[in-house]
């Protein structure tokens, strides 16, 4: 399957409407002395991602309309989106976002995952160039703030002796997949080297993942199958598949299935639906990385079908806890790079 006109325009209408919606907003701030202003004007404070609910989701947002742009220039929504990157993605707004990451209650601010995010987003950017004349300027605006989060997202990962292996917003392997398609479509060599490092120093011994833990009742990643495509990503083909065949020796067992979703209403356990939509992304991905003949691969790709045919459904159209950032992870299902 492909993001196809249709769901791109209905992916679109969401985005836009996400990214102008301040509130409600889920506030992460450091507050790092008394003197400092209050930090509730999260709009002043972040004048570009300030809408969907958080700020990573308002980053990938963006990203979800500049893949939709790049796959469907002629949709009704296309002028709309231009006039939302000219207004958001310029210099002025992006250097309050850029001093406020780099202030104090900015050092770890949405690291890693919103920092990945950025970079995945200056990456499309990067790829719209060739479709779209105004995103030269649009990538240029980004462009400081991305250099800094990739050389601070390659400062980290050289200094961290374990990955994070959650399901949810710290995991290392999730972000490092995203930050590796950033380093390579802009050719930043120094993060795609510490990237590589970081695959082999975190997850080279992983044997015999352990699938019985999977998935946790907040989980919208598999860490499992997180580490397996960013190790895909990082490393030889031929290197790889060694390593794939000694961690998941007796294939996905419980990962097959996509997990039970009691309520949609509540923010955490509505993480579960797009657990599907990144399982079907990165089962589909590892699968196509897969020889032919591989034992695995069929199993992957019929794992990535149940998987994405049960989370498109609830992208669109539900609680607002579920729809500011699932249609993103719907993009990734449904294809193209990263």
């Amino acid at each position: 399957m492909r993001l196809e006109s249709g769901l791109g325009s209905a992916f679109a209408r969401v985005a836009l409407a996400n990214v102008a919606r301040a509130y409600p907003h889920k506030l992460d701030h450091l507050i790092v002395e008394g003197s400092e202003p209050s930090p509730c004007d999260h709009v002043a404070l972040h004048p570009v991602f300030f809408g969907s609910y958080d700020w990573h989701s308002a980053v990938h947002m963006h990203w979800l309309l500049a893949r939709v742009l790049r796959l469907h220039g002629g949709l009704p929504e296309a002028a709309a989106i231009g006039r939302l990157f000219d207004a958001r993605l310029t210099c002025g707004p992006l250097a309050i976002e850029r001093g406020y990451l780099s202030s104090p209650s900015g050092r770890t601010f949405e690291r890693p995952y919103g920092w990945a995010w950025l970079l995945e987003l200056r990456a499309e950017l990067e790829r719209l160039r060739p479709h779209d004349t105004r995103a030269g300027g649009w990538a240029a605006a980004v462009d400081p703030l991305a250099e800094d989060l990739a050389g601070r997202s390659a400062a980290f990962v050289r200094s961290a002796p374990y990955p994070i292996r959650g399901g949810t917003h710290g995991n290392t392997a999730f972000a490092g997949l995203l930050a590796l398609d950033f380093a390579r479509t802009c050719r930043h060599a120094d993060l795609e080297m510490a990237l590589q490092a970081a695959a082999m120093r975190w997850h080279a011994a992983d044997r015999d993942a352990p699938l019985a833990y999977e998935p946790s009742l907040t989980d919208f990643l598999s860490p499992i199958l997180a580490t397996a495509a960013f190790m895909q990503a990082a490393l030889p083909e031929g290197t790889f598949l060694e390593w794939f065949d000694g961690y998941l020796p007796r294939g996905l067992g419980r990962l097959a299935d996509p997990p039970l979703v009691v309520d949609r209403h509540d923010p955490q356990i509505a993480h579960l639906d797009g657990l599907c939509l990144s399982r079907a992304w990165m089962l589909g991905r590892i699968a196509a990385g897969l020889p032919a003949s591989h034992p695995r691969r069929e199993e992957l790709l019929a794992a990535a079908d149940v998987h994405r045919e049960r989370g498109l459904p609830t992208t669109v159209g539900g609680d607002y806890v579920g729809e500011h950032w699932l249609a993103s992870f719907a993009a990734l299902a449904l294809g193209e790079v990263p």
